[in-house]
């Protein structure tokens, strides 16, 4: 039984839950941290707990330029934030993953 009575005791679980899944991993597993947490994390916090605003905001830059295929800063391809282009590909790699998962389970 575990009481939570700050922000630091769940990121506390938080980081056991990547030292378990880190562990299994280096005895032959392959899971992902971050799905690994996002599965265990209702039975201890609630998901917006671990949501990031900014994170949100460059989700929903990278969807809307997508879907309307707009830059989203100003200037060609060269001209991007390299921090941003770094971003795109991670926020991607991600939202492909999601999907997989998605059609695996028949979502």
């Amino acid at each position: 039984m575990r009481t939570f009575e700050s922000d630091k005791d769940v990121w506390g679980v938080v980081d056991l839950l990547i030292e378990e899944t880190e562990q299994a991993n280096s005895e032959g597993k392959n899971f992902n941290i971050a799905e690994s947490i996002m599965a265990q994390l209702p039975f201890f916090a609630c998901n917006n707990f671990v949501l990031d605003r900014e994170a949100q905001k460059d989700i929903s830059r990278y969807i809307y330029s997508k879907d309307f295929g707009i830059s989203p800063y100003k200037g060609s391809y060269g001209e991007q934030p390299s921090r941003w282009i770094e971003k795109t590909f991670v926020i991607k790699n991600l939202l492909e993953r999601q999907k997989l998962k998605a059609m695996k389970n028949g979502t």
